[in-house]
């Protein structure tokens, strides 16, 4: 079915639709059903439910669409499926792919949002007439330094955007979107950043929502819940090599190093029926690329700890580079705890011979120093920056 733009008054809101009852709970707020469900903040925008049909392996696809159209059934509002499969394999699968086969850990998630969900997915809600798009995740936009989220829809005032972690700290990701931009964010609506986990259950519960009970997604961004190892296997193949302690000794065999990420304890094949291995319990503490080495150590190794990594392809969220050196807080996985830390420059220079918008995202690289030393660094993971009152400064790839 061809869209177009149309004239009208309220704010056109395409709300990405997952399937999950978060996104369905933030088409209910921004909807003229959910009026009441959000305090009286909205009148009932003018929203159109969109799902994003990835790349999958596993069939869910159809179920978790099929799941967003009821909702949106509920809701009375528009549904369409946005094919960005062929997209997603080129920009977020293969990127996982070829992240391993150089003995990185990339996190697929932060590209998926960066290329698709706020990359194909924004510019194409925009060309249909869209004046903002709306997610389902756990954070908050705000305007300058105010830290007041903008609930309220109003005509544009050009202010600096931020984006701050949500209020309920078990289930904030903005971890994830280190990568969006001021041009992205005032466009971005995050409709449940203010609510808590059980607050979203209890309103999809409440208005009728198909989804109110559905467990969340424990897969890989639209990939699916796969084994994520099995799949890197036959699309890499196995390398056998040994599994060494750091003092040497060879106490197993691997399937290839680069299918093993940093601090790994399960899965890594060590049978412990060696003499003196008895009950000992190993973390992957190192990958020889040259060697085919997987290095372990038990948990307490200092050489599972560093204090300092270095940083690439850094952005911003402000749309401009702070002065080094700069105390912050900072986190190098998914819920970790906030770190102090200090960001300062690195000897570890790229090109930057791009434009200037390019020069915020690809600068030179970053050491990032942290206070008390961390457990796993883990390369092509991401770590993010963050002030003291939880504004996210930026972020980058961990070398």
């Amino acid at each position: 079915m061809r869209m177009s733009k149309i004239n009208r008054k309220k704010p056109k809101i395409f709300m990405a639709m997952s399937g999950g009852v978060d996104s369905s709970v933030a088409a209910l707020l921004l909807s003229a059903k959910g009026g009441s469900a959000s305090g009286g903040k909205n009148k009932g925008y003018d929203v159109v439910g969109v799902y994003m049909k990835g790349w999958s392996l596993t069939g869910c696809a159809e179920q978790d669409a099929a799941d967003a159209r009821r909702a949106a059934g509920v809701l009375k509002i528009p549904f369409y499926v946005f094919d960005f499969e062929d997209e997603y394999k080129k920009t977020v699968v293969d990127y996982m792919v070829s992240g391993y086969a150089k003995g990185e850990t990339p996190n697929p998630d932060v590209m998926c949002n960066r290329e698709i969900k706020f990359g194909l997915f924004l510019k194409k809600a925009l060309t249909l007439g869209a004046d903002y798009i709306a997610t389902g995740h756990y954070v908050r936009a705000t305007c300058d330094k105010k830290h007041v989220t903008r609930n309220k829809i109003k005509k544009h005032v050009a202010c600096r955007l931020s984006l701050v972690t949500a209020h309920d700290s078990a289930k904030d990701q903005s971890y994830f979107l280190w990568t969006l931009t001021q041009e992205q964010l005032k466009h971005c609506l995050f409709p449940i950043g203010d609510y808590t986990k059980p607050q979203v259950r209890a309103l999809a519960k409440k208005y009728g929502l198909p989804t109110a009970e559905k467990p969340d997604s424990q897969g890989v961004c639209f990939v699916g819940e796969i084994d994520v190892a099995g799949f890197l296997k036959e699309r890499l193949g196995k390398n056998s090599g040994p599994i060494k302690t750091l003092d040497g000794k060879t106490i197993g065999a691997h399937d290839g190093v680069i299918f093993y990420t940093i601090g790994q304890r399960k899965g890594i094949g060590i049978k412990g029926s060696l003499p003196g291995e008895q009950g000992k319990v190993y973390y992957v503490a190192g990958k020889d690329m040259k060697t085919n080495t997987l290095w372990v150590a038990e948990s307490e190794n200092e050489k599972l700890f560093a204090k300092e990594l270095t940083v690439k392809d850094i952005n911003w969220i402000s749309g401009s580079a702070p002065k080094l050196p700069l105390k912050c807080l900072a986190r190098i996985r998914y819920r970790q705890p906030l770190q102090q830390a200090i960001i300062a420059t690195s000897n570890k220079l790229q090109d930057t011979k791009k434009s200037n918008e390019s020069m915020l995202r690809v600068a030179s690289c970053m050491s990032l120093i942290f206070d008390v030393p961390q457990r796993a660094i883990t390369p092509g993971q991401s770590a993010v920056f963050y002030d003291k009152n939880g504004a996210m400064l930026g972020g980058g790839i961990i070398i």
